[in-house]
C-alpha cells in the first residue's frame, strides 16, 4: 500500500512538475515523498503475475464492422455502427450503462445474433471471450482442473497444473468444484481458461469486475504484453488508461470511433464542449443584432431617392449615425467576456475543490496505509478486511476525482484560449 501511494505521487510529480499553477501541489508531494520511511514486509503473500502466451498471428484487419446494430423487442441499443480493427489495437469500449457496450461485446463473440448489419473476422481471426458475469462460461458442476482441461490446447497434464499454479491454484485447490468458489476465484478460473488457449482476438467484458486491486493490476500487465489484439469493456478508469490505444464510445444509439488513448478522449471530449459553447455565444450575438432590425422595416433608401425627397433648396436629411449599435457590439463583447470570466473562476473554484478533496483522500489513505501495514492489524482480520475495503473504495473516489480534475484543467485551458 506504501509502495502504491509513493507510485502515485511520483506520477503526479512527473506529470505536473513543468506547470506554474501545480508548483504548490508538486512540491507538496515532494515533501510527502520524502517524509515516507521503508516498510520491510513481515510475510511473502501469493501474488497474481503471469503473461499471455505468444498467439498466431493474424491478418492486418482483425475485425470490420458494418452497419451493425441490434434492438430487443422494440427497444433499439444501437444502430449502423461502422469500425475497423487492426491487429495489435487495444480498443477499450465505453459509455453510459445500457449503451450496449455489453451486447455489442456478446454479438462479436457469437453470442447472440445482431439484428441489422453484421460484422467480418479478419484472417486467421482466433476469438477468446471473457464474459462479464463469469458463471455464464463456467460449468459449476466441474473441478477446477477439469474445467480448465476440458477447454485447454495443451495435452500435458502438467502444463494445465502449471497455469493453474500461476493464477494461485495448487495442490488439492484444483479438485475444488466451480460451484463452491467465490466470485474472485471464478474470475481467475474463467482467466486461466483463457490462457491456456487465448485466440488472437480477445473479447473482454468487464475483466476486473471480481479481482482485488493487486490482481486487476497484474491483469493490465499482462494484457499490455499481449501480442495479439483486445477490445474490451471496463468502468476501470485506471485499467482503461492503462491498455487502450482507442476508444470506441457507445451512447445514444451510436458508436463513435477515437483514435486514441483514454486520457486524448477525454481532452478531445472538454474542447468539443468548450468550442459548442462558444459558438452558442456566437449565435446567440448574431441573433442579438439581427433582432435590433424589425424584418417588416422599409428598405433604406437610395442617395438619388433621399436627395428628391429633400425639400426645395434644402439639403437631404443626414443618415442616422452608427454610434449605437457600436455601443451595443461594445456592451455583447463586455457581457461575453464577463461570462466567459464568470466560467474561468467557476472552473477554477472546482479545481480548488477537486485539489482540497483529493488532498483530503491521500492523507486518508496514508492513514490507513500506515495502519495496515501493524502486525496486529493484520492479524486483527476483521479490522484489516474493513481498512483493506475503505482504501479500495477511497482509492476509486480518488481515480474518478483526478478524472474530474483533469476535464476541469481542459476545460480552463480551452475557455483561456
Amino acid at each position: 500500500n506504501q509502495q502504491r501511494l509513493r507510485e502515485q505521487a511520483e506520477r503526479f510529480i512527473s506529470r505536473f512538475r513543468a506547470q506554474a499553477t501545480k508548483a504548490a501541489a508538486v512540491q507538496s508531494r515532494v515533501k510527502a515523498l520524502e517524509k515516507l520511511d521503508d516498510v520491510a514486509l513481515l510475510t511473502t503473500e501469493k501474488s497474481l503475475r503471469f503473461r499471455f502466451p505468444p498467439c498466431e498471428r493474424s491478418g492486418t484487419d482483425t475485425l470490420l464492422l458494418q452497419g451493425l446494430g441490434h434492438r430487443y423487442g422494440s427497444h433499439p441499443v444501437f444502430h449502423g455502427a461502422d469500425g475497423i480493427v487492426r491487429r495489435g489495437d487495444k480498443v477499450a469500449i465505453i459509455g453510459p450503462n445500457g449503451a450496449g457496450k455489453t451486447t455489442l461485446l456478446k454479438i462479436l463473440a457469437g453470442e447472440i445474433r445482431p439484428a441489422e448489419g453484421g460484422f467480418r473476422l479478419g484472417h486467421n481471426v482466433k476469438v477468446g471471450y471473457y464474459a462479464q458475469h463469469v458463471t455464464e462460461r463456467l460449468d459449476v458442476r466441474n473441478s477446477i482442473f477439469d474445467e480448465v482441461w476440458q477447454n485447454s490446447a495443451y495435452e500435458d497434464l502438467t502444463q494445465v497444473r502449471n497455469v493453474l499454479g500461476t493464477f494461485l491454484f495448487s495442490d488439492d485447490d484444483v479438485d475444488k468444484k466451480i460451484g463452491v468458489l467465490s466470485g474472485g476465484e471464478k474470475a481467475r478460473v474463467a482467466l486461466a481458461r483463457l490462457m491456456v488457449d487465448p485466440g488472437n482476438l480477445l473479447l473482454m467484458d468487464e475483466p476486473t469486475n471480481h479481482l482485488d486491486l493487486e490482481s486487476s493490476e497484474a491483469l493490465a500487465e499482462a494484457l499490455a504484453t499481449f501480442d495479439g489484439t483486445l477490445i474490451f469493456v471496463s468502468h476501470n478508469r485506471s485499467f482503461v488508461r492503462h491498455l487502450a490505444t482507442r476508444i470506441w464510445h457507445v451512447h445514444d444509439g451510436v458508436l463513435e470511433e477515437f483514435p486514441g488513448t483514454m486520457d486524448e478522449f477525454l481532452y478531445h471530449a472538454a474542447q468539443q464542449r468548450a468550442r459548442a459553447e462558444k459558438a452558442e455565444a456566437k449565435a446567440a450575438k448574431r441573433g442579438g443584432t439581427a433582432a435590433a432590425v424589425p424584418s417588416s422595416a422599409p428598405a433604406p433608401a437610395s442617395a438619388g431617392a433621399a436627395k428628391a425627397a429633400a425639400p426645395a433648396g434644402g439639403a437631404a436629411t443626414p443618415a442616422p449615425k452608427a454610434a449605437p449599435a457600436a455601443r451595443e457590439d461594445r456592451a455583447r463583447d463586455r457581457a461575453k467576456d464577463r461570462e466567459v470570466q464568470k466560467k474561468q473562476r467557476e472552473a477554477e473554484r472546482r479545481v480548488q475543490d477537486l485539489e482540497k478533496r483529493i488532498a483530503e483522500l491521500e492523507q486518508a489513505q496514508s492513514a490507513r496505509s500506515a495502519e495496515l501495514s501493524q502486525p496486529d492489524v493484520y492479524a486483527d482480520q476483521p479490522r484489516y478486511g474493513a481498512l483493506l475495503a475503505a482504501y479500495t473504495d477511497d482509492q476509486k473516489k480518488m481515480e474518478e476525482l483526478l478524472v474530474r480534475w483533469e476535464q476541469t484543467q481542459a476545460e480552463l485551458a480551452a475557455l483561456g484560449s
